[in-house]
Parts: structure tokens; sequence; C-alpha cells
């Protein structure tokens, strides 16, 4: 605060003051796990944001969004690869023997605690699809389907 970096002082107390709102919710002190979740919620809102100021032609408010999301980016753990992403993915299918887009949710609930934070649900959400289309058209084509 005393730098005079107001962008960075907002956007700090607007995430404390989200992390109190759930504590106050939940009528307890958070976990680290859950303070991050509220950060990464926090990126995940300004990203939308981001989206919908291009969409509009406000370059200025998405530049400012980006900031914020640079600044909130300093306090969450270092983002995964795109390679340590597929990595994870090609764990998650053997490890949950998914073998068709129906088993998305088996997948996508084994990535969640080791993906959190650590990078876009979003993402990770799209190339999960691609996984499992190709291992079903794998199973199809060798006639197990």
């Amino acid at each position: 605060m005393r730098g005079g970096d107001a962008l960075r002082r907002d956007v700090l107390r607007m995430a404390s003051s989200a992390a109190y709102n759930v504590e106050k919710r939940q009528g307890r002190p958070l976990t680290d796990d859950e303070y991050l979740a509220v950060l990464s919620r926090e990126v995940k809102t300004r990203r939308e944001s981001v989206e919908a100021f291009r969409a509009g032609g406000r370059e200025e408010l998405a530049a400012k969004e980006e900031a914020e999301i640079a600044i909130l980016g300093e306090y969450l753990p270092q983002g995964l690869t795109e390679d340590e992403i597929e990595a994870l993915i090609r764990d998650a299918i053997a490890a949950t023997g998914a073998a068709s887009a129906r088993d998305m949710g088996k997948v996508m609930g084994w990535l969640a605690p080791r993906t959190r934070g650590r990078a876009d649900g979003k993402r990770v959400s799209e190339l999960v699809v691609q996984a499992l289309a190709s291992a079903d058209l794998a199973a199809h084509d060798v006639g197990t389907h």
C-alpha cells in the first residue's frame, strides 16, 4: 500500500474481501487450498471479463483486467505447461479406466485437485474432450466398441 500502486492495492483488497466472504459463509477459516480456489475464481472472472471487453471493443478495460490477472497470478502456484497438462490427462485416463466421452466426469474429478490453481479449467476440459475423443475413435477402430 505504501508503494503507491493503487491497482495492486485494489486487486489485493478485492481478493481479500472475496476470501473473507467465503469464510463468513462457511463459518470457519479457509484452508490453503480454499484460498487458492478463491484466487483462481477471481482470475477466472477476470478472464471472462477480458473476453467480454474485447468482444465489445473495450481494449482499455480488457488491458486493466489482464493487469489484475497478472497481479493475482503472483499469488498462485506456478502454472502447468501444456505438456504437463497432457501428461496428467493421460495419467487420469489410465487411473480412471476412461474409454469414451461418457467418462469425462471421472477424468475431470481425478484431474481437478491436481490442476486447481495451476491450469485454466476450461483449457483442461478442452484437452480432456480431445483425448477422450481420440480414445473413443481408437476403441471404435479396433472394434471393441
